[in-house]
Parts: structure tokens; sequence; C-alpha cells
């Protein structure tokens, strides 16, 4: 789907490289692995190796509102990453000036919560906590943020594979042209628990598994670099259409692209981009693989390659673990026109 009249107004991360895109852009820089840690897992001897969100550098304000007693790392991260995308416009939703579209996508959601919640409930039914019973839901984070940002606007978690947070941007991108909002926050996120790093090795048994989110924020007004120029359609892995071929018709739609456009892309089905002409990232050779967080991230890196490397363009490829492949085109709104 076309989609070009929809701009990048703000961008923001958590990931294993720290708290904010600066972190980030500094870990792509370096192009080098982050560390990694270890995660046990019950039962096994030995244990997960995966990639850990460092802890923030202070105090997050947003903790002290009354809605954020008890919430997981999963909406502490899904909240960080929103209100960097929003800036100082998060001051506008909360006074109720504008009306924001909250979309959020993920995967295994508040597995932490979820599983501590069923632990109690296995060992003494009688004594499973009730106060933790609700951050065992998916859309949980998405209420917290809302009702951090004071927000009675139209507000979607979406449940899936990775390729779910670029379908997150095609219904914000929607909901903004039918004028349902004034802007829309999309974030893709994931939590790092020993049962959701155990899920990721039966996908990919050499996936580092990463925690994180990453955000972007959406506006129709044109005063902004980066605009959101395409999102494909979604081909589903099927019995006629296997991962590659799905991945092929994502490249066929996104088209040849250029020397000096950028392509980020998750390192699934690389086939497919084989003769890509420009330059190239691959987030979980660095990152680790987080789902809907890893797609987050592309997207992110992508608008910042075109705000601050002066790209005319950068690609996103998402082959997701068990569903779709899907991609985004995004584009220099001060070079391009396309």
């Amino acid at each position: 789907m076309g989609v070009s009249t929809i701009f990048i107004h703000g961008i923001g991360a958590v990931s294993p490289a720290g708290w904010g895109v600066a972190a980030l852009r500094e870990a792509l820089k370096k192009n080098a692995p982050l560390p990694v840690q270890t995660l046990a897992r019950p039962g096994w001897a030995h244990q997960l190796t995966v990639r850990h969100v460092p802890p923030p550098p202070g105090r997050l304000e947003f903790l002290a509102h009354p809605r954020m007693r008890r919430v997981g790392v999963l909406s502490q991260h899904i909240i960080a990453a929103a209100l960097e995308a929003l800036g100082q416009d998060a001051g506008l939703v909360q006074t109720g000036v504008l009306r924001l579209g909250v979309i959020v996508s993920t995967l295994a959601g508040n597995v932490a919560y979820s599983r501590r919640f069923y632990e109690e409930v296995l060992k003494d039914p009688a004594m499973a906590s009730p106060l933790i019973f609700p951050e065992t839901v998916f859309n949980a984070p998405a209420s917290h943020l809302a009702a951090y940002l004071n927000s009675p606007g139209i507000n979607y978690t979406l449940v899936g594979d990775a390729g779910s947070f670029l379908q997150g941007l095609a219904l914000a991108a929607d909901w903004l042209a039918q004028g349902q909002a004034d802007g829309c926050v999309v974030v893709g996120a994931e939590e790092l628990d020993w049962i959701a790093a155990d899920a990721a090795r039966l996908f990919k048994r050499s996936t580092i598994y990463a925690g994180g989110a990453g955000a972007l924020y959406l506006k129709t007004q044109s005063a902004a670099r980066t605009g959101l120029s395409t999102i494909t359609d979604s081909f589903l892995y099927t019995k006629s259409q296997t991962r590659a071929a799905a991945a092929r018709r994502v490249r066929s739609q996104l088209g040849p692209g250029s020397p000096d456009e950028w392509l980020c892309d998750n390192g699934a089905e690389s086939s497919a981009w084989q003769d890509w002409p420009g330059p190239r990232v691959t987030l979980p050779a660095i990152m680790g693989g987080a789902l809907n967080a890893s797609a987050a991230w592309q997207c992110v890196v992508a608008c910042d390659l075109i705000a601050n490397a002066r790209s005319p363009g950068a690609c996103v490829s998402v082959v997701g673990a068990n569903q779709q492949a899907i991609g985004a085109r995004f584009v220099n709104t001060e070079i391009s026109s396309t």
C-alpha cells in the first residue's frame, strides 16, 4: 500500500545497547556484536545465551505515576520508547490538545508476569496474587501508556510475529487518513524471559534472544524530514508459499534500490536481497533477535539514517518467525518526493 502522505515525527528505542536512540546509533557505528549474557532455564544444566537491556541511567520519571506501581519491564520499555518518540507532543496529548492513537505490537507479551502468576497457581491456587494478574494480559502495556498520557483515543495491541510492527504502521496510516487521530505512536516490544528465549530457539536454533522496544511517531503534517513511502502487502507462509518466496515478493514491491539507499533487514531469507546495490545493516547480528522489538529497531534505524546520514531512502525487510514477510520504504522528504 502507498502511504506517502504519512511522516515520521519522532523515534524512540530501548535496546541491549541502552536507553534511547543515541545508544542504538552508537552500537551500529561500532558495527560489532554486543556482549552476551546467560539466562538460567529451569530443568537444564546449561544456560540460554541472551542480550539484556542494561539498567536505565537514572530513575524513570514516569514510574512516579500512580498507575505505574506494579508495571512490568515490558511496559517500562514501551513507555520509555514511546515518550522518546513523542517528544514535546507528549505534553499536548496529556492536556487534551492532540488526539493520539496508540498501537503496540508484540508476540510474547508480558511473559515474566504471566510465568510468575501461573507458577503461583501451580504451587498453591489460593495464594496466586490477584495484584499481578492484570499484568498478564496482552494489552496492559498499551493501557498503561494511555493512562500515563491521559489519552482516551483509539488504542490497539497487535499480537503476532515481527511483521506485526509493520502491520501496525499501516494501521496507523489508515487511522490518520480517516481522521481518527491527530498522531499515532506505534511501538514494537518484547520482554526477555527464559520462556520467550527458549521458544525463540524453536524458530531458529542460533537465535540470541533480546528484549526491548522501538517506537515511531506518525503524523500527516509534512514538517518532517522522513516520510513513510510504502508498506508492502503481507505475504503469508502457506503450503504453497515458502518463507523464501514470501521474501522475494516483498522485494519485488519495494523495488531495486539505489547505491545510496540503505537496507535494514533481519538476516532472514537474505538471498532475496543479495543484489541490493546500496549499504546494508542487519540488526540481529549486533543486537540479537527480539521479534517485534527487532522490527521496530529496524525502522528506527532506517529513519535515523535518513535524518542524520542524509540518505535519500531506506528499505526495511521483515521476514517474521512464523507468519509473514512484509517490508517498508522510508524516504527523505528533502531529497525525494517519491
